[in-house]
């Protein structure tokens, strides 16, 4: 439990007893345009084709397997954010990323969105995740988690660009900037006990 501006924030690991709630809070467009948090998962074409209800189809059969994709913020148990979270070998896109490619052998789990519903946003539930993402790796047997927020140019950014999480938010959850590829993309880590 973490106390954030709009009160305590429970986060929990996405199983197939939450996926309801998972489902609320990315609403029936599927988060961002039919995303489902699958992106990341498939190949550009893939995931142009599978848009809307075969993503959330297919995110729907990972959780039904067993696997954690990621974990859920809640407020009141209401389901308010959204944090994935899974070994970087799950996320294809991110082994054809110029930007994203590995920075050295070390086995990594990979934090590739964060979601706080709108009402929520600039009030400690990315922080929250963020912290919940950790310990998840930790319990996981993971030793590393590896972010690739946004460097905002200015303070206005449109929220729609920071769906990777802000840098900021990252360091203030005990992340260092590893590498930078960009001036608005670093690659970040955490060292999980």
């Amino acid at each position: 439990m973490t106390r954030t501006k709009v009160g305590r924030i429970v986060c929990k690991p996405l199983t197939s007893g939450r996926w309801q709630d998972f489902e609320r809070l990315f609403g029936v467009r599927g988060g961002c345009g039919g995303c489902w948090c699958m992106h990341w998962r498939l190949t550009h074409a893939q995931f142009e084709i599978q848009k809307g209800e075969q993503n959330r189809k297919l995110m729907k059969q990972i959780v039904d397997r067993g696997e954690t994709p990621g974990i859920l913020a809640y407020l009141d148990q209401k389901p308010i954010g959204w944090c994935a979270v899974a070994p970087r070998e799950k996320y294809v896109r991110l082994e054809r990323s110029r930007l994203l490619k590995p920075i050295d052998d070390q086995p990594v789990w990979s934090i590739v969105c964060l979601l706080v519903h709108k009402e929520f946003r600039r009030s400690g539930v990315s922080i929250a995740l963020l912290r919940a993402a950790a310990d998840h790796v930790r319990k996981n047997g993971g030793r590393i988690v590896e972010g690739y927020p946004v460097e905002p140019r200015t303070r206005n950014m449109p929220d729609v660009f920071a769906w990777t999480g802000i840098a900021s938010a990252y360091r203030r959850s005990g992340f260092i900037d590893k590498i930078r590829r960009s001036a608005t993309r670093p690659i970040m880590r955490r060292i999980v006990r």
